[in-house]
């Protein structure tokens, strides 16, 4: 193996892809060709086990099944989404139609492919959907690291910076907090320290990317 082979294999172990499918004989199929090209993939024989076991911060895709008891392909991406998980899905389907695919395409799917799946095009789609997912990577670590600055804030400083956010002055704010205004400026002097803003604005998209309410004045 050269030194080429070596380093994607690296990078292949370093992956976290998932397969589900209810059927034992294309799980392992799909498995064993995922781990013959260096993958280590995790595989879950029902949509709800998945979804209770994904995570992690390395690139990551699902290989899911359509058609499966329970929670079925579009649910387990449907789950997906409402856990706010946001990582590539290739489908697979053992008889597939127009309208399921351009179905799959909107919710998002990175490929469709029909079973018997072609070992070239599913690893083709593997390859591409951990590319996307390795671009989003860095912006759900920032995501994350925001979501720890967040909690770190007390309930009073929580207040303060839905009050800050909303575009209320200090003198507002302490109106609104009923502090000094001394002690409003301090208030808001650690929720800007604690959420690394270097300003107001920075401050509002930082809280736009949290979905945080704005207090306005009264």
């Amino acid at each position: 193996m050269d030194i080429g082979d070596s380093q994607m294999q690296a990078q292949a172990s370093g992956a976290a892809i998932y397969v589900v499918d209810d059927d034992d004989g294309v799980r392992a199929a799909v498995l064993d060709l995922l781990q013959a090209e260096g993958y280590a993939p995790r595989g879950f024989a029902a949509g709800a086990d998945f979804v209770a076991g994904v995570g992690g911060e390395a690139p990551s895709c699902l290989v899911c099944d359509m058609h499966m008891p329970g929670l079925d392909g579009f649910a387990v991406a449907a789950a997906l989404a409402r856990e706010g998980i946001d990582i590539p899905v290739i489908f697979m389907t053992g008889f597939g139609t127009i309208p399921m695919s351009v179905r799959a395409m909107k919710a998002g799917a990175v490929e469709f492919l029909t079973k018997p799946v072609v070992p070239d095009a599913l690893l083709g789609a593997v390859r591409e959907a951990l590319a996307i997912d390795a671009a989003r990577l860095g912006g759900r670590r920032e995501l994350a690291e925001l979501r720890r600055r967040h909690a770190s804030l007390t309930p009073r400083e929580r207040e303060t910076m839905q009050l800050v956010i909303g575009g209320l002055l200090n003198k507002q704010v302490a109106d609104a907090l009923g502090v000094s205004e001394i002690m409003a400026k301090t208030h808001k002097r650690k929720v800007m320290e604690k959420m690394a803003a270097r300003s107001l604005p920075d401050l509002v998209r930082h809280a736009e990317r949290l979905h945080i309410v704005k207090t306005r004045s009264r």
